[in-house]
């Protein structure tokens, strides 16, 4: 059978046609009664590498790649958000979620529980490589495009360990067999040897730079001078800062400027994708920015947090549904779910916008720019963004250590495939430049500001 491109689906949807209503969603498990009947047996996922067994009392979530099964260690019964709601999709086919709004994951119904998920055998060293790389062969995003052979790989790591390796030996195979990988959401955490190691590829080049030009090798003094140019020096000293430091925003005279830092964490005492401290942030700033020429929305230096978050900013700015992209798993059949951008029905700004990235606005900060793009009032501005869309996906492995990586693929309205690529500006600006590296982002979106004055910046054409 073949799959649904995500091509011709995008295309698709952005044509004005009729949404078809979609069943609702039910708890997997009601307040204090057991799960649901018709959910109870074994369930393969779409994609991700999950298989997870309903009970009568909850839920058991295991990890499989390559034949191979394990149940998932951590103590959270349902550790990554998505086993509370479901719904029918068909015979023997389920959707997931923790969201309606946020991501669905489809699961296929099993016989049985596979063998292999509760088998007793040692999970050695060489096991946990292997199934490190058949996960990464299974479900990284545009492997062949990347030009990653991972039986090639998997083999060569394979050589490096045996059933009775060392920690040391292990961790060695394993960094091996992802190197190369210039990708954010790759990760691998573990303790070895009694000390906490950490590798994390993937780092944005402007951020590679502020830490070889610190002393300390950090960021602080660096982003103290972010802070300060932009309080101090672009606002005069008229600006905000708020939701938990995220936020800062004023205008400079007949423009309105936003900079969000992260979407998510705005609240010391709140989940950190509660909406509620945002909301009241936005509700403020959009005000004030009412009658502006333009607003000027910076995240040029956001470090991500929660798709949820950005479509709720991204809904400020638009007067109508827009359909901003499309994602699907990896490998797997199933048609791309698509995201739209509604309008929010509180205060906003629909006149022209100019949404400020580089090389660090990465994750859900780009979700963020790919819905903004979506509006025809809104002009990209600034560098590349870092290519990292997909989720992060967790793979807590047997031994106690910890993987991540991507594994989905996502699509503009327009078609353009994204992961690994990032989003290119409408209009290139140097918004961090090598010869200014602390004081050049603030003297970058003045100058910005000064040409939107004079009507010397385009809008891209939608």
């Amino acid at each position: 059978m073949k799959r649904l491109s995500l091509v011709a689906a995008a295309a698709a949807l952005s044509l004005a046609s009729p949404a078809l209503a979609e069943s609702p969603f039910w708890p997997v498990q009601p307040k204090n009664g057991p799960v649901a009947a018709e959910l109870r047996g074994a369930w393969k996922s779409r994609g991700y590498g999950w298989i997870v067994q309903f009970g009568p009392d909850g839920a058991q979530l295991f990890q499989t790649a390559g034949g191979a099964c394990y149940p998932d260690a951590r103590r959270e019964p349902d550790p990554d958000g998505v086993l509370s709601l479901w719904r029918a999709e068909g015979a023997g086919v389920i959707s997931l979620t923790g969201d309606p709004l946020g991501t669905r994951y489809q699961f296929d119904r099993l016989p049985n529980l596979p063998t292999d998920c509760i088998s007793a055998a040692a999970w050695t060293p060489d096991r946990i490589v292997a199934f490190a790389a058949d996960t990464f062969a299974e479900l990284y995003p545009r492997s062949a495009e990347r030009k990653l052979d991972w039986p090639a790989r998997k083999a060569k790591a394979l050589a490096q360990v045996t059933p009775t390796s060392t920690d040391d030996q292990l961790w060695l195979a394993l960094a091996g067999l992802l190197s190369g990988l210039d990708d954010p959401h790759v990760e691998l955490h573990g303790m070895v040897q009694g000390a906490r190691r950490d590798l994390e590829p993937g780092e944005s080049p402007t951020l590679l730079r502020v830490r070889s030009a610190d002393p300390a090798g950090e960021e602080r003094s660096w982003l103290q001078a972010y802070r300060e140019g932009i309080l101090t020096g672009l606002l005069q000293g008229k600006g905000r800062q708020a939701a938990n430091n995220r936020i800062f925003w004023g205008r400079v005279d007949d423009v309105g400027y936003l900079n969000v830092l992260t979407m998510g964490a705005f609240a010391r005492n709140a989940a950190p994708d509660d909406p509620r401290p945002l909301d009241a942030v936005l509700d403020e700033a959009l005000s004030a920015f009412v009658g502006a020429k333009a607003v000027v929305v910076d995240v040029s230096n956001n470090r991500g947090g929660y798709d949820t978050i950005s479509r709720r900013i991204a809904a400020r700015f638009t007067a109508q549904p827009r359909v901003a992209y499309a994602k699907v798993p990896v490998g797997a059949k199933t048609p791309p779910q698509t995201i739209k951008v509604e309008p929010s029905g509180a205060v906003g700004f629909t006149g022209p916008v100019y949404v400020v990235t580089s090389d660090i606005t990465v994750s859900a900060g780009e979700t963020f720019t790919l819905m903004m793009k979506a509006l025809p009032n809104v002009t990209q501005v600034g560098g590349t963004t870092r290519g990292a869309f997909s989720d992060q996906l967790p793979k807590p492995l047997p031994n106690g250590w910890s993987l991540a990586l991507p594994a989905e693929l996502y699509r503009s309205a327009d078609g353009q495939e994204l992961e690994g690529r990032g989003l290119a500006p409408d209009v290139p600006l140097d918004v961090f430049p090598d010869g200014d590296v602390s004081g050049g982002h603030a003297k970058a979106i003045e100058g910005l500001i000064a040409k939107i004055r004079e009507g010397a910046v385009g809008t891209a054409a939608r």
